[in-house]
C-alpha cells in the first residue's frame, strides 16, 4: 500500500473505494479492487481498499463498485489548440503536407482574431478533458498568448504552451538580427509571465515552429532558456522529406545531426512528427534522451509515410522517449489520445507484419508517463502514486465496449475511446462530472464556436466545398 500506517485514519478530501486502479506506477501495478485517497491537489493514498478504508476518512466518498476503472490522466504531447479548432474539417482531405501547412492551415491561422483563440482553446481544452487528457504540450498560440491563457484557466486542464516561435529571413529585405532579437525576446518574455512551478496549471514553455523556421541562434537560445526554467522544448521536424533535404543543402547534415551540432537535443526537447529520419538520426535521439511525439492520426490523414518510411519501432528499440499526439482539427480531427492509442497500437505490427510491436501496455506508457516525462512533469503528473498531482480519470465500465473487463490495459487501447470518460479530476478538483464541465456551459461555448467558424470561414479567401451537394 503507498501510504504510512497511521495509528489513526489521516484526513482526506475524497476516497474513491471498489474501483479497478491501474497505477503505472514503477511496478506497474493495478489493483482490482482499489481505493485512492486525495487531500488537496495531491494522491494521499493508493492501494487495495481495505487497506485505503482502515488509514484514512474523508467527507466524500464514492463507491465504485462495477462501476469505474481509474487511471493516470493522459498527456497529449502535441495539439494545436488555437487556429484549427475553430475551423475543424475545413481542409480537404486529399491535401499532402505541403499544401495542407502552406495552402490552408497557415493562411487559416493569420485570418483568426484574438477572440476566435479563446473559443479555440477552449474548445480543445474540453474535448481534452471530457476524453481523458488532464495535461497537453501545445503546438504554439498563433496571435494572443494571453488570451489564451485566460480561455484555459477557465476550463481547469493542465498545459505547457506559449507563442508559436520562428525567426528565420525568407525575405531578402527582412533583418535576421532583429527577427532573432524579437522572437528571444518574445520567449523571455513569456517565460517570466508564466513561470513553471508546481503551483501552476498552466506554464510557458518554448513552441519553435520548427522545420527550417528557425535559425541556430534561435535553437540555442530556446534550449538554454528551457534547460534554466527547467520546461520542455516543442517542436514539428521531418513530417516530410523537405525538412531532411533542406539541412543537408543548407548544413551538410541532415535535420537531426544538425540539432546534434547545436547541442539542441536532449532530454529537454521533443521533436514532433519525425517520420523521415534514418539510422544515425535514430541512434543521436537515443544518445540524447530527445523525445519524439508521435501523431499517428495525421500521418495517416495526411499521408506522412509513417508506416512505410517511419522508424518507430527502431526509436522504441532503442530506448527513445515516444510520447503520442493528436495535433490539429484539420490534421488529426479529434483531441481523443484514446483515438491515437489504438491507432500508435495497431499501424506497426500491420506494416512490419509483427504482432509484438506496441503492446497495449506500451501504447499506454507513451499516453501517460513518457509524456509526462517529455513536459518536464514526471515527478507530477504521469502516474498515481502518494505525493503526485491528483490528475486522475474515471472510465465507466457501464458501457457495451468495458463488458466484460478481464484485461483494463488492453480494454484501455483496444476497446474503449474517451467516450467512456465519465469523470476527470485535475489538481483534486473535479472538472468532469457525468460526462458534463463542472466549470463552463458547454452550450453556450457550442453556439459561440459555430457563430465565429461561419464568420471566420465566410471571411477566408480559400474556400472548402463538401463533395456532396449540401441542400
Amino acid at each position: 500500500m503507498d501510504t504510512n500506517q497511521p495509528n489513526s485514519p489521516a484526513s482526506a478530501d475524497l476516497i474513491i473505494k471498489h474501483v479497478w486502479i491501474v497505477t503505472m506506477d514503477e511496478e506497474r501495478r493495478i489493483f482490482r479492487d482499489g481505493a485512492i485517497a486525495v487531500k488537496g491537489d495531491r494522491i494521499t493514498g493508493v492501494g487495495p481498499s481495505p487497506d485505503i478504508l482502515q488509514n484514512f476518512r474523508a467527507d466524500t466518498v464514492i463507491d465504485g463498485t462495477d462501476k469505474f476503472v481509474i487511471t493516470p490522466g493522459l498527456v497529449n504531447g502535441h495539439v494545436h489548440v488555437t487556429g484549427e479548432p475553430i475551423t475543424r474539417g475545413l481542409v480537404p482531405d486529399n491535401t499532402d503536407w505541403q499544401e495542407n501547412v502552406f495552402g490552408w492551415l497557415i493562411p487559416t491561422y493569420l485570418s483568426q482574431t484574438p477572440q476566435d483563440e479563446q473559443l479555440s482553446a477552449k474548445l480543445a481544452a474540453l474535448e481534452m478533458l471530457r476524453t481523458g487528457t488532464t495535461c497537453f504540450v501545445e503546438a504554439g498560440t498563433i496571435l494572443d498568448l494571453d488570451a489564451t491563457v485566460q480561455a484555459l484557466n477557465e476550463i481547469g486542464i493542465r498545459g505547457r504552451l506559449g507563442q508559436w516561435l520562428q525567426d528565420r529571413a525568407f525575405d531578402p529585405n527582412d533583418d535576421q538580427s532583429e527577427l532573432t532579437k524579437t522572437a528571444v525576446a518574445k520567449m523571455v518574455a513569456q517565460q517570466d509571465r508564466y513561470p513553471a512551478t508546481e503551483d501552476t496549471l498552466l506554464a510557458a514553455a518554448p513552441c519553435l515552429v520548427g522545420h527550417n523556421t528557425a535559425t541556430d541562434e534561435l535553437w540555442r537560445e530556446a534550449t538554454h532558456l528551457a534547460q534554466d526554467a527547467h520546461v520542455g522544448v516543442t517542436a514539428h521536424m521531418s513530417a516530410d522529406p523537405a525538412d531532411p533535404n533542406y539541412y543537408l543543402e543548407t548544413s551538410g547534415a541532415r535535420a537531426i545531426e544538425h540539432l546534434a551540432n547545436l547541442d539542441a537535443l536532449g532530454p529537454h526537447l521533443s521533436l514532433t512528427h519525425a517520420v523521415h529520419l534514418d539510422a544515425h538520426e535514430v541512434d543521436l535521439l537515443a544518445q540524447t534522451g530527445t523525445s519524439v511525439t508521435h501523431c499517428p492520426m495525421t500521418a495517416m490523414k495526411g499521408g506522412y509515410g509513417a508506416t512505410a518510411t517511419g522508424l518507430f519501432p527502431e526509436m522504441s528499440e532503442k530506448g527513445v522517449n515516444i510520447l503520442l499526439g493528436t495535433d490539429g482539427a484539420n490534421n488529426g480531427n479529434s483531441s481523443d489520445l484514446m483515438r491515437a492509442m489504438f491507432c500508435s497500437a495497431g499501424i506497426f505490427k500491420d506494416s512490419r507484419r509483427n504482432p509484438n510491436l506496441f503492446p497495449a501496455t506500451q501504447i499506454l506508457e507513451m499516453a501517460t508517463i513518457n509524456g509526462a516525462k517529455a513536459a518536464q512533469m514526471s515527478d507530477q503528473i504521469g502516474s498515481l502514486e502518494v505525493g503526485k498531482k491528483a490528475d486522475f480519470v474515471l472510465h465507466d465500465r457501464k458501457r457495451p465496449e468495458w463488458s466484460p473487463l478481464i484485461d483494463p490495459v488492453n480494454q484501455l487501447v483496444y476497446a474503449a475511446d474517451g467516450r467512456g470518460v465519465h469523470s476527470v479530476w485535475v489538481n483534486g478538483v473535479r472538472v468532469i462530472d457525468n460526462y458534463r464541465s463542472t466549470l463552463i456551459d458547454e452550450e453556450k461555448l457550442y453556439s459561440e464556436i459555430q457563430q465565429a467558424s461561419d464568420t471566420l470561414v465566410a471571411r477566408l479567401d480559400r474556400k472548402s466545398t463538401p463533395a456532396w451537394p449540401v441542400i
